[in-house]
C-alpha cells in the first residue's frame, strides 16, 4: 500500500493496473477457450477426425502456455519493480523508552539494547 501511495513514477503503477486488467480479462478468456478446443477435440476423437483434434489439443497446448508465459514475466517484473522500489524507500521508526526512575543518559543506552533484541525494526 505504501508503495501505491508513493508519488513516484506513475508510469509503473499504470502498467500494473494494466496487466491486472488484462490478467482479469484474459483468464477467463483462456480459460474458456482452452475448455473449448479441448470439448472439440473430444467431439473430433468421436467422429474420427483425429488430425482436427490433435490440431485443438496443440492449440489448447500453445494457448496455455503463451498465457502462463505473460503472466510469468508480467509478474517477475512487477516484483523486480517492487523489491527495487522497496531496496531504495526503506521506512525506519525510531523507538524511545519511556521509564521515569533512570536518568536520560542511562535510558538511552538500556533501552537501545533492549529494543535490539525485541524490536524487528532498524534502530537508528
Amino acid at each position: 500500500l505504501q508503495w501505491l501511495r508513493n508519488p513516484g513514477p506513475q508510469h509503473e503503477k499504470r502498467t500494473l493496473f494494466g496487466d491486472m486488467v488484462c490478467f482479469l480479462f484474459i483468464t477467463p478468456l483462456a480459460t474458456i477457450s482452452g475448455w473449448l478446443c479441448l470439448r472439440g477435440a473430444v467431439d473430433h476423437l468421436h467422429f474420427s477426425s483425429r488430425l482436427e483434434a490433435v490440431g485443438l489439443i496443440a492449440l489448447t497446448v500453445a494457448l496455455f502456455t503463451i498465457y502462463l508465459f505473460w503472466t510469468l514475466v508480467s509478474f517477475r517484473y512487477h516484483c523486480r519493480l517492487y523489491n527495487e522500489w522497496r531496496r531504495t524507500n526503506q521506512r525506519v521508526i525510531l523507538l524511545t523508552p519511556k521509564s521515569a526512575n533512570i536518568p536520560s543518559s542511562h535510558q538511552s543506552l538500556l533501552g537501545l539494547q533492549y529494543l535490539k533484541r525485541n524490536s524487528k525494526e532498524t534502530i537508528v
